[in-house]
């Protein structure tokens, strides 16, 4: 839930004095001094595996400075660690504001963080480009807030509709819906409710559950007796590891066509290498897969880059999730200060509201709400994994996409018992 103003303003005035020094300290701001951008980064704490979001930003950063700025002036990035707290939000995005000067605001990552920041921004008239909050301007549309993430227009319920596209193509009408207790996981199991009204398929089986449950041998053991065809899963990444290893000890019973959907963690390299074959069969959602259908040399130049560092800093190998949509925040920066001829947040926020950008991961077009209006969420399906080899996972075949049909590389091998086994 997003904060009110009043409480946004009695998080500033509690937080101020944990502020932490910017990473970057301003130089003087005016006229050839750099345009400088504010975020910040969950380098510490709970969503700490997101922090590849600043060498995105920073690839971004460099390959703009080389080529000469924007306006004729240098790109620069103030970051604070947020410590994946919704309390440092407040503090440190007020003194981006007021007390660094920045030009431009990215969000933090994801809705939990961002949420209460929206009032604050849409108050201000900020310009800002928000970071993989599903639904993030839904509530409080400003109209110079944009998404990084293809979620699509009416993210809420829709960006998942993908996996129930596959239920239906393979005749699935009979289903389950298993969700964490947290925001995003809710969200996602009310869109999922919904949609499956719409295709008139049947909720046989709903449950919400802790988000420090660690044992789910009972509930599986409970969807099982329902026989559904399909289960929609809305699960953060400690939960998807025990759900996975679960499926292996307790199985689902031979009904159960299509498992995941909203699995977060199977974006990560740490999470593959550590289930490996366990996750063979599983559909869970994804922004980018090495897929011949997604080959794209900017994106694989990108990825070869990012490569590098994330093996020199230790961080995801992989690099398929968050990384490139940061460096896509970049390009939306880019092409609404060029385009505007200016920092004006008007006229910046009116070329994102009437241009496409190409960006590394396609071309984006913006609704009235800075959401992309071509959903581009991909459901893929582990296929053919062997061992933990995180190489593995840069190659066809593994992440087959199975939606949108666009960008299809094949079709959901079913049942998922037959899709584990093969």
């Amino acid at each position: 839930m997003a904060a009110t103003r009043r409480e946004f303003g009695t998080l500033v005035a509690a937080a101020g004095a944990a502020v932490a020094m910017p990473a970057v300290w301003r130089t003087a701001h005016g006229q050839g001094a750099p345009i400088r951008i504010g975020t910040t980064i969950s380098k510490t704490g709970a969503l700490s595996a997101t922090k590849s979001t600043l060498t995105g930003l920073e690839l971004w950063r460099d390959d703009v400075n080389k080529a000469g700025g924007l306006l004729g002036r240098q790109v620069e990035l103030v970051t604070y660690d947020d410590q994946s707290a919704v309390a440092q939000i407040p503090s440190l995005y007020s003194k981006l504001v007021d007390i660094d000067k920045v030009d431009i605001l990215v969000s933090p990552y994801g809705a939990g963080l961002s949420a209460p920041l929206m009032p604050f921004v849409k108050q201000r008239d900020l310009f800002m480009i928000g970071m993989f909050a599903l639904a993030g301007n839904d509530a409080t549309r400003h109209d110079k807030f944009f998404h990084s993430a293809p979620w699509g227009p009416n993210s809420k319920t829709d960006w998942a509709r993908g996996f129930f596209d596959v239920a239906k193509k393979n005749g699935c009408t009979r289903i389950a819906v298993l969700s964490a207790d947290v925001e995003f996981a809710k969200t996602a199991a009310g869109g999922a409710e919904q949609i499956a009204g719409e295709y008139g398929m049947q909720v046989v089986y709903k449950q919400s559950y802790p988000p420090t449950t660690n044992d789910f041998s009972s509930i599986l053991r409970n969807i099982k007796a329902q026989t559904p065809d399909a289960v929609f899963v809305c699960s953060y990444p400690p939960d998807s590891s025990a759900l996975v290893r679960g499926l292996s000890e307790v199985g689902i019973g031979d009904s159960v066509k299509l498992f995941g959907g909203a699995m977060v963690g199977t974006q990560y390299a740490s999470l593959l290498t550590s289930l490996g074959p366990a996750l063979n069969g599983i559909v869970s959602f994804a922004l980018y897969a090495p897929e011949p259908t997604m080959a794209n040399t900017e994106m694989t130049d990108f990825l070869t880059r990012y490569e590098k560092i994330a093996a020199e800093q230790g961080l995801d190998p992989l690099g398929y999730y968050i990384p490139p949509f940061a460096y896509v925040a970049g390009q939306l920066i880019a092409a609404a200060v060029t385009g505007a001829g200016s920092l004006d947040k008007a006229a910046m926020a009116k070329v994102l509201h009437e241009t496409e950008v190409k960006t590394i991961a396609g071309p984006a077009r913006f609704n009235a709400i800075g959401d992309w209006t071509e959903r581009r969420v991909l459901m893929v399906q582990f296929r053919d994994i062997k061992g933990k080899d995180v190489a593995q996972f840069r190659q066809p075949g593994r992440q087959v996409i199975l939606d949108p049909p666009s960008l299809r590389s094949g079709d959901l091998v079913s049942p998922l018992t037959k899709a584990r086994s093969s």
